[in-house]
């Protein structure tokens, strides 16, 4: 049975978000996706063609979007990303997203949650 690379596949979560959040999701998914790709992201369609439609058009409608990764966690074949955006009119969001990944080291299936960060906080900490 082939080893599971941990960090590896975490690299590999990052550099596929990072590519496709970036404005190249057709260069991410070559990269980076194996046979299938399963989306449970409800404003994505299902598998690779809808994944580069959305992640191109939203390159052309918000082009000055940042991401920065903040951690990620990795077991068995799951990789969690926890990551800060920011939007145009500095829109701010905390995401959650985790990818499945197949025996040769590719992802397979996406799933993710995604939180406005609001102006202010009755607890005092940041969200990550």
């Amino acid at each position: 049975m082939k080893q599971v690379d941990l960090d590896k596949n975490k690299q590999n979560a990052i550099a596929f978000y990072k590519i496709a959040f970036e404005g190249d999701p057709a260069t991410a998914v070559a990269g980076y996706v194996g046979k299938e790709y399963i989306q449970h992201t409800p404003l994505v369609g299902d598998g690779k063609a809808p994944f580069i439609s959305y992640f191109e058009r939203m390159a052309k409608e918000y082009p000055d979007k940042r991401i920065e990764f903040v951690r990620a966690v990795a077991e068995g074949d799951l990789v969690a990303l926890h990551t800060h955006q920011v939007w145009p009119d500095d829109d701010e969001y905390v995401t959650m997203d985790f990818f499945r990944f197949d025996s040769n080291g590719k992802i397979v299936e996406h799933w993710d949650a995604m939180q406005q960060i609001p102006d202010k906080s009755e607890n005092g900490n940041t969200m990550y």
